[in-house]
């Protein structure tokens, strides 16, 4: 935690997955407040803006059990321990789309739910892709299509695309691909 920003007072972990964690934490906010946080522990995640040459965006379509349907997403995976962000948006644009690129840039950096999970996602433009071979994991089952970023506007106006961290990214790459 930043400085200045609250304590833990107690701290129980209730439930540990490969994924993330779920503890039950008693704490004192900034200015001493108590009170019980149920907080969901997540080690972050990066999200990749992949753009080609032509400016078109691509995007990964998944089954999500959680959405209960199948969703049109920017690539995305989880940091691996202490994976510098950069590293592991390039090894997830590889694993799951096969795409590489040399141009990459930082676009943004937010918390998905801050009043129960601590996970932060980085998301990074990646531009003049390359075609290559997808490297899915084992549970990992991918579609994968370029979109002009109008149709991918279109196509979050519409409520085709419902993934938040797609829909940032998208409303981001508008403001600033020129």
């Amino acid at each position: 935690m930043p400085k200045n920003s609250g304590k833990v007072l107690s701290k129980k972990t209730v439930f540990k997955g490969p994924l993330f964690s779920v503890a039950i934490e008693q704490i004192a906010d900034p200015e001493g407040n108590k009170g019980r946080r149920d907080i969901v522990h997540h080690g972050g995640s990066v999200v990749i803006l992949p753009v080609d040459k032509n400016g078109r965006v691509l995007l990964v379509r998944q089954f999500r059990h959680a959405a209960g349907q199948y969703l049109w997403e920017l690539p995305a995976g989880g940091l691996d321990g202490k994976e510098d962000p950069l590293a592991g948006a390039k090894r997830e644009l590889i694993e799951e789309t096969g795409y590489t690129s040399e141009k990459w840039r930082k676009a943004l950096f937010f918390y998905v739910s801050p009043g129960f999970l601590d996970e932060s996602m980085h998301i990074y433009l990646a531009r003049d892709l390359k075609r290559g071979k997808a490297q899915p994991e084992e549970d990992e089952f991918i579609t994968k299509r370029l979109f002009p970023l109008k149709q991918a506007l279109n196509m979050v106006k519409t409520g085709k695309i419902l993934d938040a961290k797609t829909i940032v990214g998208i409303l981001w790459l508008r403001e600033n691909l020129r």
